[in-house]
């Protein structure tokens, strides 16, 4: 016959078995459960996710901001983004009607006349930009200082960097072309005494012909 105290050992081992077994359960799916989520918090299970569920099409498509050249063409007046290097000239003596000069080198005996009362030439120009924006030269602009009178006045040259920019749309007889409308100097060596103060050329210079003859506008874009 067993004793008391050996069948209370045996229960005080099977308890213990028993603590010990649900111990271990409890450790595994504890350890299962922290598996998993930690690998659905991965980059990899996080793309692996997003690539097996279905994508939601979007309400309506994504709306473009940039400007297309024919929104371009339509907003600029006159259809100025048809305008092009080789479609911009400087008229001479400011005579959108005369002769339309594109990079001039201006060799001739006085250059080319820059002002319609002849008291302004532009000399021996070498253009290193003609872009549909602007224009820059080096050259020699001779300015009369019109004292005592423009025609019994004395030509200075004066060594110059001119900058033309502006470039308006002009309906002419001669067609329509585009002129540059504005003028702005630098005198590498200086003005000469008599062309400084309230002698000095105009800088910058509007060209007032030029702009009067763009505001008229055309007849047909």
């Amino acid at each position: 016959m067993e004793t008391l105290t050996s069948r209370k050992g045996r229960s005080v081992a099977a308890g213990t078995l028993l603590a010990a077994t649900a111990l271990l359960l409890t450790a595994c799916s504890s350890s299962g459960s922290s598996a998993a989520s930690g690998a659905a918090s991965s980059p990899a299970a996080s793309a692996t996710a997003s690539a097996s569920a279905p994508a939601s099409a979007p309400a309506s498509a994504p709306v473009s901001t940039s400007t297309t050249p024919a929104a371009v063409a339509s907003a600029s007046p006159g259809g100025a983004a048809m305008q092009s290097a080789t479609d911009t000239f400087l008229a001479e003596g400011q005579d959108v009607n005369g002769t339309a000069l594109f990079k001039p080198a201006c060799v001739g005996t006085y250059g080319c006349a820059l002002s319609g009362d002849s008291t302004g030439f532009l000399y021996k120009m070498t253009w290193t930009t003609w872009s549909a924006a602007e224009a820059v030269g080096t050259g020699t602009y001779r300015i009369d200082d019109c004292n005592p009178n423009c025609a019994g006045g004395q030509v200075y040259p004066v060594a110059t960097v001119i900058t033309l920019t502006d470039p308006v749309r002009v309906c002419s007889s001669a067609g329509t072309r585009w002129f540059w409308s504005h003028a702005s100097f630098k005198f590498p060596s200086g003005l000469p005494k008599a062309l400084q103060g309230g002698n000095g050329p105009q800088n910058p210079w509007t060209f007032s012909s030029v702009t009067a003859a763009a505001n008229q506008g055309c007849a047909s874009s």
